[in-house]
């Protein structure tokens, strides 16, 4: 499994609205121990994102230092358009241009601004062309924006050997307990 897509959520979805919050420890630390076992398990070289603001950019970080201990993996970010960033607000703009400038590949699925949602569409589809598998936090009963992947890997599944690896909320409740435990001990 060379390549591994990504999504989850977006901050607003989660309830994060600001960069401190302490579950986007929780949520690095999920990507970070499945990244690992699909490098270690799986042969995983590539991770493949749209950056978008939340889940996405905080999984662009934590290959960007996994890096430093596996330092064949490499990150791609395929955008969806032109200027995704051009609404955001400054300081996600100033992350996701750092994560840009990082990256192994970045390249527009489409060559131009956003016009509508055929492209959001022609993304996903893309995403999963290019990837033999997906991860991403997602939670059956809240759906939300990783539900579009999500839902097309399955289909995806049904036809091929595509894999899809979900971080669910209790993957996370269970992480977070960890932490905690960790942290009392050191």
């Amino acid at each position: 499994m060379k390549v591994v897509a990504i999504t989850g959520y977006k901050p607003n979805e989660l309830g994060i609205f600001d960069q401190k919050h302490p579950g986007i420890r929780v949520l690095k630390a999920a990507y970070r121990e499945r990244m690992i076992r699909l490098i270690e398990d799986r042969g995983t070289e590539w991770f493949i994102t749209n950056a978008s603001p939340g889940c996405e950019i905080w999984a662009c970080e934590v290959v960007l230092e996994l890096k430093e201990e596996y330092p064949h993996i490499r990150l791609g970010i395929l955008l969806p358009f032109l200027e995704q960033e051009a609404r955001w607000k400054e300081p996600v703009q100033a992350q996701y241009l750092s994560i840009l400038e990082q990256a192994d590949f970045v390249e527009a699925i489409s060559q131009k601004p956003y016009t509508d949602p055929s492209q959001l569409r022609n993304k996903t589809e893309f995403m999963i062309q290019k990837s033999q598998g997906l991860l991403s936090v997602f939670d059956e009963e809240h759906g939300g924006s990783a539900k579009f992947l999500v839902e097309r890997a399955r289909i995806e599944m049904e036809q091929s050997d595509y894999q899809l690896f979900l971080i669910t909320q209790d993957d996370l409740s269970w992480l977070e307990q960890e932490l905690q435990y960790n942290d009392q001990w050191e």
